[in-house]
């Protein structure tokens, strides 16, 4: 006589299996789609949709091909509307300091940042490590966001995931033909966008001159110091302020916002954060009411050629800070604080 034990085993052991490929959709719908929470939504409606239909599965494939197959369906039904995320160099010229204006634009107008530990499994290899941080930075997902959502597809399961022609033609229900063709016409596209910017060159992990970069810039942006911050950036250094549009370029400019404009981060702390594959911090400024600090900013930096080649900061704090697992709030008198898992 059966006390449904049996039952339940087998849906735990299905609820285990499909859970085990979470990190890694999560990083393939964050790069379709360009939204951390969009990404993880598309995640648990393909996780639903597969526990829903699994008695249909017939096993002619992988479980994680068929997962893949649920999860591209998914986003390129979220993408039909046509909307792109984007950076804000992406949409205006990049302003001099004398006109900066703060001007919000939508949520959705944005390519968000991500944890590393959502997005990136781990993995053995040390050169497929490097392929998968290197495919959710911001530049490279900028111009994911630039090519059709098929194209974009192709890409993702060819050069990031390494997915044969036939698989990823099998996922599609097309050619072999169609797919290498889609693959060509997104290179170029990506080739194009390239020769434009210079990419960050963040070594996994980081070599002994970035680590020391890193500690100059967080005594430099923790003292105020524009001088010292100044000695750090590139001449053609980028600051962006999401969701504002307004973006920075050169040092003059960005030193010259964060003591007008900025100035309220004068005494901010950071905590180390590992997002979009590069180095970040977690912002906190001073809580003038409360007292200790305040989130402000998730901040993602870029460097190339040992300096800081671009600087971003996420300032919808009510949505970042919990997604990296951070506090809410800093007392004044604490000099440790521990990252939440």
């Amino acid at each position: 006589m059966s006390d449904g034990t049996a039952g339940t085993t087998a849906v735990d052991d299905l609820d285990a299996r499909l859970e085990r490929h979470r990190v890694e959709l999560t990083g393939y719908c964050y790069r379709m789609l360009g939204s951390s929470f969009e990404a993880e939504d598309a995640v648990q409606d393909t996780l639903v949709r597969a526990w829903r239909s699994y008695d249909r599965f017939e096993g002619r494939s992988s479980l994680r091909s068929w997962l893949y197959r649920i999860a591209t369906n998914v986003c390129l039904d979220m993408l039909s509307a046509g909307s792109r995320r984007a950076r804000p160099m992406d949409l205006t010229e990049s302003t001099p300091l004398a006109q900066a204006a703060l001007s919000p634009r939508p949520d959705h107008t944005w390519l968000e940042p991500m944890p590393d530990a959502r997005v990136l499994p781990t993995v053995e290899d040390p050169a497929e490590a490097a392929v998968a941080k290197e495919s959710v930075r911001l530049a490279f997902m900028a111009a994911l966001q630039q090519l059709p959502p098929k194209q974009r597809a192709v890409l993702i399961l060819r050069e990031v995931l390494a997915w044969r022609a036939s698989e990823v033609a099998e996922l599609l229900g097309t050619t072999v033909a169609s797919v290498n063709s889609a693959l060509q016409r997104a290179r170029a596209t990506l080739a194009e966008r390239a020769e434009t910017g210079a990419e960050a060159t963040v070594s996994d992990p980081l070599d002994e001159g970035q680590r020391k970069l890193l500690d100059r810039y967080v005594a430099a942006f923790e003292g105020y110091d524009m001088t010292a911050l100044t000695a750090l950036l590139h001449e053609d250094a980028v600051m962006t302020m999401p969701p504002f549009d307004l973006w920075l370029t050169g040092h003059d400019d960005i030193t010259g916002f964060m003591t007008t404009l900025g100035s309220a981060c004068a005494g901010s702390r950071l905590l180390p954060v590992q997002v979009n594959g590069l180095p970040g911090f977690a912002q906190y400024k001073p809580d003038p009411e409360a007292g200790g600090f305040t989130p402000w900013a998730i901040q993602v930096l870029e460097i190339s050629d040992g300096r800081l080649t671009g600087f971003h900061f996420f300032l919808d704090t009510k949505r970042w800070f919990p997604l990296f697992g951070l506090p809410l709030h800093l007392e004044a008198e604490s000099d440790e604080v521990e990252q939440g898992a």
